[in-house]
């Protein structure tokens, strides 16, 4: 058996998702996009539908984007057979010369949570995420069509686990297969940041992670071709 669960990034929403699935169910996967509940969603977080040991070829792929790599459950995480890291990261504040600036830019974000000044604030965010592609690019999520209130506060609490990641994905198997996928033109992440998480997992992971800089994309990956070449590598399983 096949399978995806896939984990959006902060502010987003399980329909990132829908040309995903249906490429890799049409390509015999079963797909499962667990829904954090920022906007008129309700949550969903799934579980493996076989966890089976019998069958060498099981595979269990996440695919995580951004902080989806620190929201999807440890339980889930752990028995992955397969990881995909779109534009990921251990610790998103960098130790370098960029860790003011980013801490300041996090907190001043925290601040207009909730405010007037709210919607502006989010809407800035989704141009940089979708950069160099509009904003149109996109599918109608969170941001575009409002948060709940519930939903309010999550995104307060994701944003202040954004600030403290300091490591991989709790639960990240050592033994898994990593795809690291890292856009040139990610205006989210700063270049520090890809680097240490490739860093890091070189030393974690038994077998080093794969690693594709994709020219011309930002840090939603908004290139034609990308969910294809990721499919194919997956089915490439050694």
């Amino acid at each position: 058996m096949k399978e995806v669960i896939a984990m959006h990034g902060w502010s987003g929403d399980s329909n990132t998702w829908k040309m995903w699935a249906e490429l890799f169910q049409n390509n015999g996967w079963i797909w499962q996009s667990v829904e954090r509940g920022y906007g008129d969603i309700p949550p969903f977080h799934p579980i493996w539908k076989d966890l089976s040991t019998k069958n060498c070829f099981q595979r269990r792929v996440v695919v995580a984007h951004s902080l989806g790599s620190h929201l999807i459950k440890k339980d889930v995480l752990e028995k992955a057979t397969d990881v995909v890291l779109l534009c990921s990261f251990s610790r998103f504040i960098p130790l370098g010369n960029d860790s003011r600036f980013v801490k300041a830019a996090l907190r001043g974000m925290q601040q207009q949570l909730g405010t007037v000044k709210e919607a502006t604030m989010l809407n800035n965010f989704l141009k940089k995420a979708c950069h160099p592609s509009p904003i149109s690019s996109v599918p109608p999520g969170p941001i575009t069509k409002g948060l709940s209130c519930e939903g309010r506060k999550k995104l307060q609490a994701d944003l202040e686990l954004l600030i403290k990641t300091h490591k991989i994905p709790n639960g990240l198997p050592a033994q898994s297969r990593v795809l690291i996928v890292q856009g040139e033109k990610d205006s989210i992440i700063v270049p520090s940041t890809s680097s240490a998480l490739k860093k890091d997992l070189n030393k974690y992971l038994n077998d080093a992670p794969t690693h594709w800089n994709i020219p011309e994309a930002g840090h939603l990956l908004l290139v034609p071709g990308l969910i294809n070449r990721i499919r194919d590598w997956l089915n490439s399983y050694p």
